[in-house]
């Protein structure tokens, strides 16, 4: 004899046994506007390119090509700029307690300056932590260039595939998790500067 199966009898409800401690706190992004004044990016720009700009590349050498084209030189606190690490210092400190609240020890690879220039200075889409570097846990990205001088050369952070579009404004300071997938779109006219870092830390757990 077949079975008489009740189409509209209701499972038994399971309950949800599960207990968070704590709600996330990790933003996306976070930003500061003039982080540096007009003068002091000039400033910025004219100690770097007095350095001399060297080709900028990937993790990965081999594979640079047509992912990043753009001139980069390191710049450290011994380049008259224990001022400008300072005051990156604070505003990351204020920025990370808000929106963040990482374990950071402090940004042990100094500054890199980078220069996109038209046409086609980019940076594809890419994240900044990877292995055997230092743990990279936040990423600055501080705009340097007035972007009335310079077309293109958007920075998009992606949490789905549209994307969002940071701030272009000169001196706007750029905060986010270093594993956040993100790109510089290509500079159509002019040239933008920026100066980045990485705020590194206790390995993830």
């Amino acid at each position: 004899m077949a079975e008489i199966i009740d189409l509209q009898k209701k499972e038994p409800k399971i309950e949800n046994a599960a207990w968070s401690f704590e709600l996330d706190q990790v933003n996306s992004w976070a930003y500061w506007n003039n982080a540096f004044s007009k003068i002091e990016c000039e400033q910025i720009i004219n100690i770097a390119k007095d350095k001399g700009l060297i080709k900028g590349t990937t993790f990965n050498d081999n594979k640079s090509e047509g992912v990043r084209d753009s001139k980069i030189i390191w710049l450290y606190s011994c380049d008259n700029l224990d001022w400008a690490f300072r005051r990156v210092t604070d505003i990351v400190t204020n920025l990370n307690e808000r929106f963040f609240k990482f374990d950071l020890f402090g940004m042990l690879e100094g500054f890199q300056f980078t220069n996109y220039t038209a046409p086609g200075g980019k940076y594809g889409r890419h994240v900044d932590s990877n292995v055997n570097i230092p743990v990279r846990k936040l990423s600055v990205s501080i705009q340097l260039t007035n972007p009335e001088e310079y077309e293109g050369g958007e920075l998009y952070l992606y949490s789905d595939e549209k994307g969002k579009v940071m701030d272009k404004a000169q001196g706007t300071l750029i905060l986010f998790p270093s594993y956040t997938l993100h790109e510089v779109m290509p500079v159509t006219k002019g040239e933008r500067n920026s100066l980045v870092s990485w705020v590194t830390g206790k390995p993830f757990k």
